[in-house]
C-alpha cells in the first residue's frame, strides 16, 4: 500500500496489463501516459508482482504521482497522475 490515503474515484484512462510480465505493464502504461494531458489519472491493472517495484520507481524517476496502489489476490492496481 502506498502513502496515498484513498483510492481515486475515477480515472481518465485505463490500461489492463493482466498476464503480461515485466517490463510490458510499465511500457503499456508509459505509452498511455504519453497520450494523456498533464494532471490526468491513469489506472493500471497488472498481475506481475514485479510491477510494484517498477511503478514505484517509475513514478519517482519520471515525476508522476503514484496516487494509490492496491494488491489483492495477485492483482495489482495503480493510479498515476501525469506530471
Amino acid at each position: 500500500m502506498s502513502d496515498a490515503v484513498t483510492r481515486p474515484e475515477s480515472s481518465d484512462a485505463e490500461v489492463d496489463a493482466s498476464g503480461l510480465n515485466c517490463p510490458l505493464p510499465l511500457l503499456k502504461a508509459k505509452l498511455e501516459l504519453n497520450r494523456l494531458n498533464r494532471g490526468d489519472v491513469l489506472k493500471v491493472i497488472a498481475t506481475d508482482a514485479g510491477s510494484q517495484r517498477d511503478f514505484r520507481s517509475f513514478a519517482r524517476l519520471a515525476g508522476h504521482e503514484l496516487l494509490h496502489e492496491e494488491a489483492d489476490a495477485g492483482i495489482y492496481t495503480y493510479w498515476l497522475r501525469k506530471a
